[in-house]
């Protein structure tokens, strides 16, 4: 009795075809979302950066994030910045607009990405050294878990110069088109974008306080 069986090299059916082609679709999308997204488990509607994931393996020190400011973005000119809100320490709302007439360093982080961690520091020692009423860094936590665990976090880690900012709506991320965390925006005096990193960086070097120096003028 002879089977009709189809060998390596065989053509597959339509049907076979289509559904090929459905389980690809599907597996793109997986790959797509694991990247950009988040789960519902309240950690976050954002991934760390591609660069900050790398920085999350290396050895944490000064040195795994001095190089990371060449990937700097630059607006020239500055382009407007999307609207949104986030909430302070004592829950009142503020916008950029409250900053008007400050250059603002604003830094995109959350309480689960390892990197943030790393260069947190930095942002403080750059508030403590600039911070005036014309330089403000605002580390605006994008975090679905809130004002409280984003001040234990900061806290946790002995931050002493940085207001506390977050947003548990995580809509900031998506108005600022942020893909990844940490990500952080230079600020203009008028409220517009000069540049931005994606991923950590040490921001009390000589090097980023010369891109600050330059959005200043």
């Amino acid at each position: 009795m002879s089977a009709n069986r189809e060998g390596p090299g065989a053509k597959l059916s339509p049907q076979a075809s289509l559904w090929l082609a459905v389980a690809a679709a599907i597996t793109g999308f997986a790959a797509v979302y694991g990247t950009l997204g988040g789960s519902d488990n309240g950690t976050g509607a954002l991934k760390a950066a591609p660069d900050a994931q790398k920085a999350a393996s290396a050895p944490s020190s000064g040195e795994a994030t001095a190089g990371k400011l060449a990937a700097f973005v630059r607006k020239n000119p500055p382009v407007a910045l999307a609207e949104f809100s986030f909430t302070d320490g004592t829950g009142k709302t503020r916008t950029l607009a409250d900053f008007s007439g400050k250059t603002v360093l604003l830094n995109l982080w959350a309480t689960w990405c390892a990197p943030c961690r790393e260069e947190m520091p930095s942002l403080d020692r750059l508030q403590k050294e600039l911070g005036s009423d014309t330089f403000e860094v605002v580390a605006l936590a994008v975090d679905r878990t809130g004002v409280e665990a984003a001040g234990k976090f900061l806290k946790s880690i002995g931050v002493e110069h940085l207001k506390l900012y977050a947003d548990p709506t995580t809509k900031s991320g998506t108005a600022l088109r942020v893909l990844g965390m940490p990500t952080t925006i230079l600020v203009t005096a008028d409220g517009k974008e000069a540049g931005r990193l994606a991923g950590p960086a040490a921001w009390d070097s000589d090097e980023a306080k010369k891109l600050i120096a330059a959005a200043r003028q």
